[in-house]
């Protein structure tokens, strides 16, 4: 019971001032919801099922109504109809290392002259050293080759520029592919290259080596940083993208002799810079423009579109960064910061200036400068404090053990580009899962300042990604695989 005291004060406190407390505290109430909701705006809170691997495909809802698109598959995705048995897939740990290895090609590549690396004779041995990044990238759409047409999947990479396939005879080797392997024989629009065209000798740039040369056939050959590589007959053929799309004379090679980590896919579309990429042989139609956007392994509604058609008004567009080293070789860009849980990180920009970035679609994992990436770690484990630990995954050192949790917040990961473009990450880029009891932050130091820094594809999942490549411009839309 209030005592007699207390009720007088009450009772005699003005009703101006009484209002005042009341709206006092209404506001420090309104306040602290404003705090709470606009933390939790700063965070995925999500059911930890959604975070781990699935065996399970998520078909779309509806087909793809885009014009001149394929559709993409993850190739260790249950959604892929070519892939492996469950017993040979992949491990987090494996995959990681395949990663690690592309990368330091990659790195090499931008810190070296591609320019020197020579193939070993005119006969068409492997190369002498790798001439471009690895060849096992993730995703994979299906073309078709020759008149009649038959298809064929592939991986798609922006880090590489010429596109091949394994073809009969093979006369060296051929690894065991889900298609049946492409027969020249078998199509009436099949010509070889001879070697004194000025196409064999785009090759060297292209594929890092200098071509070689068979009773007047040119031949190509490329190495991977895994030693994987293909060596064979430079060719043009019909080629067809969708029902109303085919190019007649698309130069690619036909492989003889292909050994390495390609799986059971047919070979490789290369969405390089070069002009022997996809991207410039189907200028003249599509402009140098594409876009795509990568599905979780679970998704399958993912696609690789070219032309402007189908790109939504939502993307929003930075500009592709030059570098002083090698600039046609990868897709430059310019990173200008980072946060996490909506605060932005202290990084100076010259930290992402040093080495230079770069998007590409074959590497996993975000490579960021140490300075960089120390402070994301550092920043993701305060916010992550509430949470168990766990050890690490090959390269990723910022994993926790989820078992036994419903759901999680997860603090959401910013990037900011040139162009005032800020984007935000899906969870699906922010952490990867071996397991419910490790999952880790999906994004690795690089060793040096001066290495160059990749923004991988598990942080493009989901996006739409626009490279406009006669414009100079890359572009990001949430939603893309919707």
């Amino acid at each position: 019971m209030a005592t007699p005291t207390s009720i007088t004060f009450f009772k005699f406190i003005p009703s101006t001032y009484l209002i005042l407390i009341l709206l006092s505290a209404s506001w420090k109430k309104g306040y602290a919801l404003e705090r709470k909701l606009a933390s939790e705006n700063n965070y995925h809170t999500v059911h930890l099922s959604s975070i781990l691997p699935s065996s399970f495909c998520n078909p779309p809802v509806k087909g793809p109504s885009r014009k001149s698109s394929l559709k993409v598959l993850h190739r260790h995705g249950p959604c892929h109809q070519l892939n492996q048995e469950e017993f040979n897939k992949p491990t987090l740990s494996q995959i990681l290392s395949e990663d690690q290895i592309r990368v330091n090609t990659i790195q090499g590549r931008h810190a070296f002259s591609a320019a020197t690396n020579k193939i070993r004779d005119s006969k068409a041995n492997l190369p002498a050293k790798p001439g471009t990044s690895l060849g096992t990238a993730n995703y994979i759409v299906t073309v078709g080759l020759g008149t009649p047409k038959n298809d064929y999947n592939l991986v798609f990479d922006t880090g590489s520029d010429l596109t091949w396939t394994q073809c009969q005879p093979c006369t060296r080797f051929c690894y065991k592919q889900q298609d049946p392997i492409y027969d020249p024989t078998k199509s009436s629009s099949y010509t070889n290259i001879s070697c004194s065209s000025a196409q064999c000798s785009a090759l060297t740039s292209a594929t890092g080596n200098s071509p070689g040369c068979s009773i007047s056939t040119c031949i190509y050959g490329i190495q991977y940083g895994d030693q994987s590589f293909s060596v064979g007959f430079f060719a043009k053929e019909r080629l067809t993208l969708t029902q109303t799309d085919a190019f007649d004379g698309f130069l690619f090679g036909c492989g003889q002799n292909n050994q390495g980590l390609f799986g059971n896919i047919a070979g490789l579309l290369g969405l390089g810079r070069d002009p022997l990429s996809i991207v410039s042989q189907t200028a003249q139609k599509y402009g140098k423009y594409f876009s795509y956007c990568l599905p979780s392994k679970s998704g399958s509604n993912g696609h690789l579109t070219f032309g402007k058609g189908a790109v939504p008004n939502s993307v929003k567009f930075t500009p592709f960064a030059r570098s002083s080293s090698q600039s046609n070789l990868f897709y430059f860009i310019d990173i200008q910061g980072i946060s996490v849980g909506g605060r932005q990180l202290s990084i100076s920009a010259s930290v992402f200036q040093t080495g230079g970035s770069i998007i590409d679609s074959g590497t996993v994992i975000t490579r960021l400068p140490p300075a960089a990436y120390s402070a994301l770690r550092t920043a993701f484990r305060q916010q992550m404090a509430r949470y168990k630990t766990a050890p690490a995954v090959s390269i990723l050192d910022t994993c926790y053990d989820f078992s036994g949790q419903t759901t999680v917040s997860v603090p959401k990961i910013s990037f900011f580009f040139s162009g005032n473009v800020m984007v935000d990450l899906d969870l699906k880029g922010i952490l990867v899962a071996a397991k419910a009891s490790q999952v880790c932050l999906a994004f690795a130091g690089n060793s040096a300042a001066t290495d160059v820094g990749i923004f991988g594809n598990i942080q493009q999942q989901t996006f739409e990604v626009v490279f406009d490549v006669a414009g100079g411009m890359l572009g990001f839309a949430p939603g893309g695989c919707s």
